[in-house]
């Protein structure tokens, strides 16, 4: 079976959907799925086409202002000429315009992974959003199937949409932290705290680094990731007199990140809308605390004994209290399906939607 699965970003991009995309990939290519990646490059520094462990990609110019939307002609075409080429489209990221073309230019199965936010901290996005929704509404009557990765999201979507909950099903994002290869890293001083993820602001990332002016100077912030926020968080850190204490890091390959992970004494993910959280779950797997803003689907994580909450908006004070009392408390690593149990069951999917 042919499938392509279309997303407007992907490796070595760092973000959720461009994570559960390569994973589940790569794993359906185990399973002798033939797979191609359908995405864009708004950089054109990538290259237009490649194959990564065994999933041929194909990257198109786009127009994606401050990393939204992802406008892209030639995908837009590509698709409209060659989806009846697929067995199956399955589209990625109810936010921007590959899903939309994936729908218009349906041949055969469609499916669509949402990973919807309710509201973006951008007044005018939040505009375009209501009005791109009339539109964007057709991607879900033209799917075959609507896969969630919590059920907060399903919820939200069944409040915002028409949607035949037949269609709907619930599989979550996988969890899978492979460290045999890596080692803690024993020599450490003072305590590390991690972010990882986009680096935009309802990410809420500008709120961690304003706790961590508050704190000691033994604590070292690591920033892991890109976005249309980064300079304005470089030019925070800058302003609180506090960049030695705050490193960025992006375009990080898999080993490294989880290094980074094992290195650190917190994870903290401040974000108002989040569809799962698979930076939280890898954490946690590992044996690390975490902080998240205790809203949207990041909820589901919070038990006040691994994951703790913090209610939005974030009182600065609090959140450095937080931090200090923390940070390197020992928690047992906790254990969440994996990317192979999730990749079964999309197959099944795919196979009986076939």
């Amino acid at each position: 079976m042919k499938v392509a699965q279309v997303c407007p970003s992907f490796y070595p991009c760092i973000g959720g959907v461009e994570s559960h995309v390569i994973e589940i990939s790569r794993r359906l290519v185990q399973k002798g799925y033939e797979i191609e990646v359908l995405t864009t490059d708004p950089t054109g520094n990538l290259p237009n086409e490649e194959t990564l462990n065994g999933i041929r990609i194909k990257r198109f110019a786009a127009f994606a202002p401050n990393g939204n939307y992802y406008f892209s002609g030639g995908l837009r075409r590509y698709l409209a000429t060659s989806s009846s080429t697929y067995d199956i489209l399955h589209a990625h990221n109810y936010h921007a315009l590959p899903a939309l073309y994936s729908a218009k230019a349906k041949s055969k199965k469609l499916f669509f992974t949402p990973h919807y936010h309710e509201r973006t901290n951008s007044l005018l996005r939040n505009f375009f959003h209501l009005a791109y929704r009339i539109e964007a509404r057709k991607i879900f009557e033209k799917a075959n199937k609507v896969i969630c990765v919590s059920s907060y999201e399903r919820n939200v979507l069944l409040r915002h949409f028409t949607i035949e909950e037949s269609k709907i099903n619930v599989i979550p994002n996988g969890i899978d932290v492979n460290i045999n290869y890596l080692k803690f890293n024993k020599e450490k001083t003072g305590k590390n705290i991690l972010y990882v993820g986009r680096l935009e602001k309802y990410k809420g990332v500008h709120f961690l680094i304003k706790a961590v002016s508050k704190l000691n100077d033994d604590i070292t912030l690591n920033i892991v990731g890109s976005g249309n926020y980064k300079n304005k968080l470089i030019k925070l850190v800058k302003n609180l007199g506090i960049n030695e204490k705050v490193n960025f890091f992006e375009q990080m390959d898999r080993s490294s990140l989880l290094q980074k992970y094992l290195d650190s004494d917190l994870f903290v993910l401040l974000s108002n809308e989040e569809a799962f959280g698979i930076s939280v779950g890898e954490a946690l797997a590992l044996g690390i605390p975490c902080i998240v803003c205790n809203c949207s689907a990041l909820v589901e994580w919070v038990d006040e004994i691994n994951c703790f909450g913090l209610k939005y908006p974030i009182d600065i004070d609090v959140l450095a209290s937080m931090i200090e009392n923390i940070s390197g408390k020992k928690i047992d690593k906790q254990k969440f399906a994996t990317w192979d149990d999730v990749t079964g069951r999309l197959a099944s999917l795919y196979e009986t939607n076939n």
